[in-house]
């Protein structure tokens, strides 16, 4: 064998280089690769939500985040097209210090990740590698092998772990089922000036219409925009003037702000899917992240989600270390832990994409009851909340509580949450 690791993660994204450094600060000799010639760049919007705060902060990265690239954010105002309120949601409902949604700078989050991993384990963090096939004795995963600058270059490992995102070919490789769920919207991303002066948060839906407008650090904004999969090149040949007139219609308070996109390079276009892999888990090798289980944007939840597993699988991969065993049923602890909220969060993903996206009259006049059933009520919007902060493993709402949020049935806990909230 050229290289010789007890493990091999393949991609450096925010699970695969968050389980680099769990695992290198175990002791545990962890070699991560990655295709790419070098740390992201780009428009990218990204919300930090509590529990990848305290997994950063676990890891003593938190504080190491560029203060000038965070924007600490309380309020996330919910809007009709047009400007009308439906809802406000909270987060200072939430325990301290993790009672804010962070609204990050492109990519600030990721390159600290791997500035860390390279300052502490200068060796074990591959560029310009493209994973290419597994290494098997029989069912076991013994390691993989990559190319390099032409070259093919074998990795032994105890385990391999596919954090390869969602058309990974690690899983390809293990034969894993997945089903693939392509969505018939996305989402235009876009970085501009912000002399509005945004401080909070605003989310507009109408019929089939979804805008998002976030206040960043450096006087800037992000803006989100629901577009169909297939309609950016309609979009880009109607122009930046009629894209600007479209969010001012949406809300004409924000248009100094919108007449700042000025170029299609302010503007960055994110496809949605959904990857249901059948297992993550097999001799030898594990599939975290998007790799294993993507979901939809609405959750706010899959970067978060590819990094506690990238921490839970840390701890596995020590008791495996320690134990010498790498079987199937030892790593199947990881699978375990993890799909309980994995499952949730995908599930209410695609509740709110078939609700907030629907164009279907009726189906809009309930969301616009729950979303105002919300405002009003706190222990059901604390429950919302919760799972969209990724700190409970449980769906937010029983079939009763549907009930009550569509304002069929009165609620006499409406204002009652946690005296002492906890994360779930």
């Amino acid at each position: 064998m050229d290289i010789k690791k007890d493990v091999v993660v393949v991609g450096a994204g925010g699970g695969g280089a968050i389980l680099g450094l769990a695992l290198n600060r175990k002791g545990i000799d962890t070699l991560v690769i990655e295709q790419a010639s070098g740390p992201p760049s780009g428009v990218r919007g990204e919300i930090l939500q509590p529990n990848g705060q305290q997994v950063l902060d676990r890891l003593g990265l938190l504080q190491r985040l560029p203060p000038e690239g965070i924007l600490p954010v309380r309020f996330f105002h919910f809007r009709l097209v047009g400007g009308k309120r439906l809802c406000t949601i909270d987060y200072d409902m939430l325990p301290p210090p993790y009672n804010r949604a962070l609204v990050m700078w492109p990519n600030v989050v990721h390159q600290t990740i791997l500035e860390v991993l390279q300052a502490e384990n200068p060796q074990g963090l591959f560029y310009g590698a493209r994973f290419k096939s597994l290494i098997k004795d029989g069912p076991q995963v013994e390691g993989i092998e990559v190319e390099s600058q032409g070259k093919i270059i074998k990795i032994q490992a105890k385990l391999v772990v596919g954090a390869d995102g969602p058309f990974s070919k690690v899983r390809e490789a293990l034969a894993i089922p997945a089903k693939l769920h392509r969505y018939k919207e996305s989402y235009l991303i876009a970085m501009l000036d912000c002399p509005d002066n945004i401080t909070e948060s605003q989310y507009f839906v109408g019929k089939r219409t979804i805008l998002g407008v976030f206040p960043a650090a450096r006087n800037k904004a992000y803006v989100f925009y629901m577009v169909p999969s297939d309609g950016l090149a309609q979009m880009k040949s109607e122009g930046l003037q009629s894209l600007r007139d479209k969010w001012t219609a949406i809300y004409p308070v924000f248009q100094s702000t919108f007449d700042t996109l000025r170029d299609w390079d302010q503007t960055a276009y994110m496809g949605t899917g959904r990857v249901k892999a059948k297992i993550w888990v097999t001799n030898g090798a594990v599939l975290i992240g998007d790799a294993a289980h993507g979901m939809n944007p609405h959750a706010s939840q899959g970067r978060m989600q590819a990094m506690v597993d990238a921490v839970t699988l840390a701890d596995i991969v020590e008791t495996c270390q320690v134990e010498k065993n790498w079987s199937y049923s030892a790593l199947q602890v990881f699978e375990d832990r993890r799909r309980p909220q994995v499952t949730m969060l995908q599930r209410l993903a695609d509740e709110e994409v078939f609700f907030w996206n629907t164009g279907n009259p009726v189906l809009s006049t309930l969301r616009n009851r729950v979303f105002q059933t919300l405002d009003r009520n706190r222990r059901l919007q604390y429950q919302v909340l919760t799972a969209t902060a990724g700190l409970r493993e449980s769906p937010p709402f029983g079939w009763f509580d549907r009930l009550q949020a569509g304002g069929f049935w009165p609620d006499p806990r409406a204002d009652q949450i946690p005296s002492n909230p906890q994360p779930i």
